[in-house]
């Protein structure tokens, strides 16, 4: 994969490919987004090495951190609006879809309590779970919760992971080079935050006082 996104790198099409794999993954979450990211910073990295070492100065070279934040987190609060609004519209056969899924139902139930009390932290936690944007996303809108309570903490979780991502890329980039082995190590450190984050979800919701 490190090979291909190089191709792109000085390409704005490698913001579109982010893009559309983070818009995409809400719908399908075996596509490697999270990876894909890390990808493109390590390469953004190597870039600004590569300048740093030929000129004695930092300059920009490949893709742009700041691009790159920016597309995926604006991917990511698009994907989450497209799948709350289909849900929203769902019908009778969502809900009952919804209703033979326990994991749905208490993410459902989980995400209703949190929103109602004034916090979206699930929302948050569930962007870095295999397949937990999907589910709360699709609870939302199933549950018809108010876009007003929704947006703003699908807006904080697009960010974070998308910091978190790019983060992990260009650092790793930076201590380990732009090799398979810096990739591997920050697609690691993604994926130990989704299995933590996992771990949460899957957590009984504490009784009421």
């Amino acid at each position: 994969m490190l090979e291909t996104v190089g191709l792109l790198t000085d390409s704005p099409w490698i913001y579109a490919v982010v893009a559309l794999s983070v818009l995409l993954d809400v719908f399908l979450p075996v596509l490697p987004s999270g990876v894909l990211v890390i990808t493109a910073a390590t390469a953004a990295a190597a870039g600004s090495t590569a300048v740093a070492d030929a000129s004695g100065t930092s300059g920009p070279s490949g893709p742009s951190l700041l691009a790159l934040l920016f597309c995926a987190t604006t991917a990511s609060v698009l994907g989450d609006l497209v799948a709350y609004r289909l849900a929203w519209r769902g019908g009778d056969r969502l809900d009952r879809a919804i209703a033979r899924s326990r994991r749905l139902t208490s993410a459902q139930e989980r995400l209703s309590a949190a929103l109602s009390r004034g916090g979206g932290l699930l929302v948050v936690i569930a962007r870095f779970a295999p397949a937990g944007r999907s589910v709360v996303s699709l609870g939302a809108g199933a549950s018809h919760r108010a876009v007003r309570e929704f947006l703003p903490w699908s807006a904080l979780a697009g960010a974070a992971w998308a910091g978190y991502s790019v983060g992990l890329g260009y650092f790793g980039g930076q201590w380990l080079g732009a090799t398979w082995v810096g990739v591997a190590v920050s697609a690691l450190a993604l994926f130990a935050a989704g299995a933590l984050a996992a771990y949460v979800m899957r957590r009984p919701a504490p009784e009421p006082a």
